[in-house]
């Protein structure tokens, strides 16, 4: 068990530090730091509830399997948090690069990954269409958790996960 451990670990930095440094230009600089607020909490609140209160058909019910599938991961997210006590990558890592006024919190699972996951599942698995849209762009927030030095790699892949179960959840086995 120790050898998968230190194996995780030791990749973990090394496709962090990948995606943290060799990947650094001017034009991620400037998009994947705005990208990555697209898993925060205000804008996924505010689209899911702005989507209740404005549609009245079908999009309604997404964006309420939505809201339960963001509470639940949300849920399992501060769990985990509290559990694992990871140190964020910049805490721990020699020269990461990062944002101003970074979190200094638990990093493992991301819960921008998580709840970035959790509302893109539950609207891909009720229109398969948008499954091509919304998917990559989870799928970039993940990767801007790490670019920004936030998260190492099993942080965003957890948290994908974790967004995944609770849309099947919400969708599936949750009646609204």
């Amino acid at each position: 068990m120790n050898r998968i451990v230190d194996w995780l670990s030791t990749n973990d930095d090394k496709v962090f530090l990948v995606v943290n440094k060799q990947w650094r230009c001017k034009p991620l600089d400037l998009i994947l730091p705005r990208i990555t607020h697209l898993g925060g909490a205000t804008f996924t609140l505010s689209m899911l509830l702005t989507m209740i209160f404005i549609f009245s058909n079908d999009v309604r019910y997404w964006a309420i399997d939505g809201l339960i599938s963001l509470t639940i991961s949300f849920i399992a997210v501060q769990i985990i948090k509290k559990s694992f006590g990871r140190k964020r990558p910049y805490l721990k890592l020699p020269d990461v690069n990062t944002v101003a006024n970074p979190l200094k919190d638990f990093s493992f699972p991301s819960g921008h990954t998580t709840a970035a996951f959790s509302i893109a599942v539950v609207f891909a698995l009720h229109s398969p269409i948008l499954t091509f849209t919304v998917v990559p762009l989870a799928m970039i927030v993940a990767i801007s958790r790490m670019y920004i030095g936030l998260h190492y790699p099993t942080d965003c892949l957890i948290g994908a996960f974790l967004g995944t179960i609770s849309s099947i959840l919400a969708v599936y086995f949750i009646y609204v």
